[in-house]
């Protein structure tokens, strides 16, 4: 078979045939009488397998030594090909990432393209002041996507509440994003993400908040449910009880209670709910102490009988506890 029919058939033109041949991959087993290549079957398969070698990345020099040396062995080479590929994908990821940023910041100008390029390119420095420097100087420049992003994985404090409070002032799709956060495998990103929707103002942060209350992670859940009792949501009353009942945060949990009571029927039912544990022969002395500490700022006659009853129980601490908050509701 000549070479042109050979490239009709294979695919590949006749100049690369005439490459493969220089560099010795496949050499036309004949010769024509008016000295025209011609191609056996077997050079024709051989051609086959360097293409299906090619597909998967290999070089032509890495395809001679797979096709002609009989101790080369494949796993090694294929290992090589299987990491530089991921590596590619990492980095073409990135480049995706970037140019989405880029195009959905509606760019007018090449000016407002570079300057939104520094400004990414800021926020991933090593430097932490200059990450800093990079979100308060950027105003509505950043992406909302890539200061959620920073936001997410910012290990640096004081980075850490810049960003915070640059995407309190941004739109409201970074709720949804920080969402998604909460629901991620890493502890530290959750926490991050419940961090950044407590500082963001509005109802679509109440009801990300609301719905962290069922997060499985109790430091999520705690921090949604501290947020959400200072902002008069009677439906964390439970998890801030379980956080006084637990140790988690409890003089901050007593407080969002202490907010929450100025209403008097969520008064009652603080109290209420707090005695009842109380009243539990399973709660732990420690947690005991906790819960009547919790019933100073709760008014009502309801929280003010159990001081009372309290103020008479078998353990001195709880007792002594409740007879001084009594004082110090009855000075008021």
């Amino acid at each position: 078979m000549l070479i042109g029919e050979v490239s009709r058939r294979s695919g590949v033109s006749a100049r690369m045939l005439r490459h493969y041949e220089s560099l010795g991959l496949v050499r036309p087993s004949g010769r024509t009488g008016s000295g025209y290549r011609e191609y056996s079957a077997e050079d024709i398969r051989r051609i086959f397998h360097i293409e299906s070698l090619r597909s998967l990345g290999l070089s032509l020099r890495e395809i001679g030594r797979a096709l002609d040396d009989p101790g080369f062995t494949p796993s090694t080479l294929v290992g090589d090909l299987i990491r530089q590929t991921r590596d590619r994908i990492a980095a073409e990821t990135e480049l995706l990432t970037q140019l989405r940023r880029i195009h959905a910041a509606d760019p007018v100008g090449w000016e407002d393209v570079l300057q939104i390029v520094a400004l990414l390119q800021a926020l991933g420095s090593k430097s932490a002041d200059a990450r800093q420097r990079a979100v308060l100087s950027a105003g509505d420049e950043v992406p909302v996507e890539a200061l959620v992003e920073a936001a997410l994985s910012e290990t640096e404090p004081n980075v850490a509440g810049a960003l915070r409070w640059a995407l309190a002032r941004s739109d409201d799709s970074a709720q949804a994003l920080l969402a998604e956060g909460l629901s991620s495998p890493l502890a530290a990103v959750r926490e991050r993400a419940v961090q950044a929707l407590v500082e963001m103002p509005g109802d679509e942060a109440t009801a990300q908040l609301r719905d962290a209350l069922a997060n499985p992670d109790a430091v999520v859940r705690g921090h949604a449910a501290l947020a959400l009792g200072t902002r008069g949501v009677a439906d964390t009353v439970p998890a801030l009880i379980d956080m006084i009942m637990e140790g988690r945060n409890d003089t901050d949990a007593a407080d969002a209670l202490s907010v929450l009571a100025s209403d008097t029927a969520t008064a009652d039912q603080i109290a209420t709910r707090l005695v009842d544990h109380l009243a539990d022969d399973t709660t732990k002395a420690p947690a005991r102490g906790r819960l009547t500490q919790a019933l100073a700022d709760i008014p009502g006659t309801t929280a003010s009988r159990a001081l009372v009853e309290l103020s008479h129980d078998e353990d001195r601490a709880v007792a002594l506890t409740a007879a001084h908050l009594l004082r110090l509701r009855n000075a008021r």
